[in-house]
């Protein structure tokens, strides 16, 4: 009865459109309240969230994102995408999904790919031609690799709820992330080839490898990010640091894009977002308690168990509550939520820690581009200066191919677990 108040309580406050932090707050003061418990445990429960070293990384990759995006980084990558790949159909829409797949491994933020990255891209396709509706389209659902690929943000928060290895997660989340590019690029062939969509441009050897030189710095981001963390030399929060550093480097003393004056209004912008998904985290953690002292993921478990022994079919029952999670919820909100309840519920009916973690991720991910929430189609919407509408229906085809890799990532364990397993995590 105490968990059916709670719940209640958080779902009525957010049709209220109560901030989502604050949701959560009242609904963990509420299990306390009708418990006869020491409201005290709200504030420990908090701080000692908050003392998650894993935590510390979060910032710190936002303010890299942040940085790449001003010092002139974005611009590199997506020219050195499009040299690549100006001969294939629909070149722009491949060479957008590749920058976005590169930048992925810088960010690990979605709205930052849309944001920073999307202008570039959606300049460049106007002016060639392409159509509002396929470039906006592209643009925006192509930034949610962002959360997949590392470094990612949300995989961050996800291990540091469960314990999960965060190395584990990143490499596990390789493989799916490369499926999500390529077939968001198999449909782009398909509807470029369908509507005669841009002039293919046969770039030079010379052009690419001009291109392929100014990006150089750029791409090696990923490369160094994810190669300290596998080869021992930074845990994940030192790596994060790390890309910082690199990205100043880069914007200040090597392009010069980047002026002192600018890291101020950086600086804001990072301590911001960072600050209302901080607070989020602190007071889900309150919530997670109340969860597991109720045996909320137990009990989530045997229903589940009940209605199947059969795994997949109870993946897809998950996969079926995770999207629709995630069309009024921000991800990270709903990650941090939904996590207590799902994980152990699914990994005591035999799936993998890894795997558990990417699906999950990749799955509320979708809310991204899903309305009402999808904070991606916003963004899409105001740099792009057209109608939330013709957004929506512009990124619509585009979910085929991201629901596609979903479900193959949760019906295939291979695809979150061989890599890490290969490298030993």
């Amino acid at each position: 009865m105490m968990i059916l108040a709670v719940f209640l309580t958080l779902v009525a406050l957010m049709l209220l459109r109560v901030p989502v932090a604050f949701c959560i707050a009242a609904a963990a003061g509420m299990y306390l309240v009708l418990g006869g418990a020491d409201l005290s445990l709200l504030p420990q429960r908090m701080i000692g969230q908050m003392t998650s070293i894993p935590l510390m990384a979060i910032p710190f990759f936002i303010l890299a994102g942040e940085l790449m995006n001003i010092g002139g980084i974005t611009d590199r990558i997506f020219a050195f995408a499009r040299a690549l790949l100006g001969r294939l159909p629909g070149n722009l829409g491949h060479a957008n999904v590749v920058a976005s797949m590169v930048f992925a491994g810088m960010s690990g933020s979605a709205v930052a790919d849309t944001a920073g990255l999307g202008r570039v891209e959606l300049k460049a396709m106007r002016a060639n031609g392409y159509p509002d509706d396929f470039s906006v389209g592209v643009t925006v659902a192509s930034s949610t690799i962002g959360p997949i690929i590392p470094p990612s943000i949300n995989i961050i928060i996800f291990a540091s709820i469960t314990g999960t290895s965060i190395g584990g997660l990143f490499v596990g989340a390789i493989v799916p992330g490369i499926m999500m590019g390529a077939s968001l690029m198999i449909l782009i062939a398909i509807i470029a080839t369908r509507r005669e969509l841009g002039k293919r441009e046969r770039s030079s050897l010379r052009e690419i490898v001009y291109a392929a030189t100014r990006a150089i710095f750029p791409i090696l981001t990923p490369a160094i990010i994810l190669g300290a963390i596998l080869l021992g030399i930074a845990t994940p929060t030192e790596a994060s640091v790390i890309a910082v550093v690199y990205a100043l480097v880069l914007g200040l003393l090597v392009f010069r894009l980047l002026r002192w004056r600018d890291l101020v209004a950086i600086a804001m912008r990072t301590t911001i977002l960072t600050a209302a998904l901080m607070l989020i985290i602190a007071f889900a953690s309150p919530l997670g308690h109340a969860l597991a002292r109720e045996r909320v993921p137990q009990l989530i478990g045997e229903a589940l168990f009940s209605i199947t022994s059969n795994l997949t079919i109870v993946w897809f029952l998950v996969l079926i509550f995770l999207l629709i999670i995630g069309t009024f919820m921000e991800v990270s909100a709903a990650l941090i939520v939904v996590t207590p309840i799902i994980a152990p519920a699914m990994i005591a009916l035999g799936a993998d820690p890894l795997q558990v973690g990417v699906v999950m991720v990749l799955g509320l991910g979708l809310g991204l581009i899903t309305p009402p929430v999808g904070l991606c189609l916003y963004v899409g919407s105001q740099i792009s200066g057209l109608g939330l509408d013709k957004v929506v229906r512009g990124t619509a085809p585009f979910y085929v191919p991201i629901l596609v890799t979903l479900i193959l990532t949760a019906m295939l364990p291979a695809l979150t677990t061989w890599l890490p397993r290969l490298l030993g995590l």
